[in-house]
């Protein structure tokens, strides 16, 4: 497969979109970082070296070595530590995985896609904007539909799981996980057929 070639120390980033700070720590716009917390957590790493506006980690999933990336700029401005990072290691969008919350899915529902829309995401938009493509993949966490029509969508993405669904998004964080470590190995087709539900 094409990213099997050992062209540079980075075949892959794995980014985890949310909001930096213990503030946003646990909510519905922070679904990303929580599941690249858990591939970091697999992969026995931790996400504490400071680099491309991010905290970042690097991991090897069966011989394909990933930079992990938690970045720190707010949600909207995602797309520039992703920029950074592929620019700095040639990394290609096709090899940019991207973790986000998605409203339009159930809580603890994945979606594993190989390209497509923001679907209102603004990390995903900013994502889009800086690298000039719809073309990475990315793996989304359902995270649930607003309560009330009336109520403010920026209200809804940061308020906090609550105890019986942060089951669900840790369930849906491990199968992010495995759905990733597929993408990797090159079989994003599994990975959608197996794990997007």
């Amino acid at each position: 497969m094409f990213f099997r070639k050992k062209s540079g120390p980075v075949d892959f980033l794995a980014v985890g979109l949310g909001n930096p700070g213990k503030e946003y720590a646990n909510t519905r716009h922070n679904a990303g970082q929580i599941a690249v917390s858990a591939l970091a957590a697999d992969a026995g790493v931790q996400l504490t070296r400071a680099k491309f506006k991010s905290l970042t980690a690097e991991a090897t999933f069966d011989g394909v070595r990933v930079l992990l990336m938690l970045p720190q700029t707010y949600m909207n401005l995602s797309g520039q530590a992703v920029a950074e990072a592929a620019k700095f290691y040639k990394i290609p969008p096709e090899r940019v995985l991207v973790f986000s919350d998605d409203v339009a899915l159930d809580v603890g529902k994945v979606r594993v896609r190989r390209k497509g829309s923001d679907g209102g995401q603004k990390g995903l938009r900013n994502i889009t904007e800086q690298l000039g493509t719809t073309e990475f993949p990315r793996i989304r966490l359902g995270v649930g539909a607003k309560p009330h029509p009336e109520m403010e969508m920026a209200d809804w993405v940061l308020s906090r799981f609550h105890s019986d669904e942060r089951k669900s998004i840790d369930e849906a964080a491990a199968n992010a996980v495995a759905a990733a470590k597929l993408v990797f190995a090159g079989d994003i087709d599994g990975a959608m057929n197996r794990y997007s539900r």
